[in-house]
């Protein structure tokens, strides 16, 4: 038998949202997920096929808090509480060292990782489910590493760290947890294009990071708490 709980999945109709989503209506969950390309949702909504009774497709710019906090208020209005956000909005730019990154480049890469995992989880807090809640956000193996050539996205997903576990702390007296996940580049049409030379055979699949967001949002992994969880397998960039 299962239980029927509530998930809201910013970016779901991406690459690792596209894997993940489907994993978690098969567990019972009802699912409020955003988009930007319509293409993206016409095709999770005909894999999936499934009335606004269980899947609610909206089209969100995740960096403006307005949106977002209008999206979270119809998501627990017509789901209930939630017991899972998991924020998978982000992108990567690359190429510029810290001198030659213009303000352009830097405030996309803030707004486009920090920005949204930062509304979305403030968004999300005050709605979490009394009786279990967990809060994944996705930030990169980069935000420790920080090779050269892509500063801004290097502190961005550092601030994202910096969110998880800030989160996690300010919840330590509820039954909400909240991690981070640590990806590498992962192996998908649009970063294989952005970098063509790159030996992407041992980067993760986007279904590979979903699985361990399926389990994290579960009531069985209410003992990982802020923690960044390394998911690049044998990849080394």
């Amino acid at each position: 038998m299962t239980e029927t709980n509530v998930a809201v999945v910013p970016g779901g109709t991406g690459s690792v949202g596209r894997e993940l989503v489907p994993k978690l209506i098969d567990r019972g969950f009802k699912v409020a997920t955003t988009y930007l390309i319509p293409d993206e949702a016409t095709a999770l909504e005909e894999q999936l096929d499934l009335d606004e009774d269980r899947l609610i497709l909206r089209r969100v710019d995740c960096t403006d808090a307005t949106a977002v906090d209008s999206f979270f208020d119809e998501a627990a209005d017509s789901f209930g509480p939630i017991n899972v956000m998991a924020s998978l909005v982000g992108g990567w730019a690359g190429g510029r060292d810290v001198a030659e990154t213009d303000d352009v480049r830097l405030d996309r890469m803030l707004d486009l990782n920090l920005r949204t995992a930062w509304n979305c989880a403030r968004a999300a807090i005050p709605k979490m489910a009394d009786d279990w809640g967990r809060v994944v956000l996705m930030g990169s193996k980069h935000a420790q590493d920080s090779p050269a050539g892509q500063a801004a996205y290097n502190v961005a997903k550092a601030g994202v760290l910096a969110l998880a576990k800030s989160v996690a702390i300010e919840l330590l007296d509820t039954n909400t947890t909240c991690n981070a996940l640590l990806p590498s580049v992962i192996n998908t049409d649009a970063t294989r294009a952005a970098l063509p030379y790159a030996d992407y055979v041992n980067w993760p699949q986007p279904a590979e990071i979903a699985d361990v967001i399926n389990f994290l949002a579960s009531r069985e992994s209410k003992v990982v708490n802020g923690a960044f969880l390394p998911v690049w397998g044998s990849a080394v960039i």
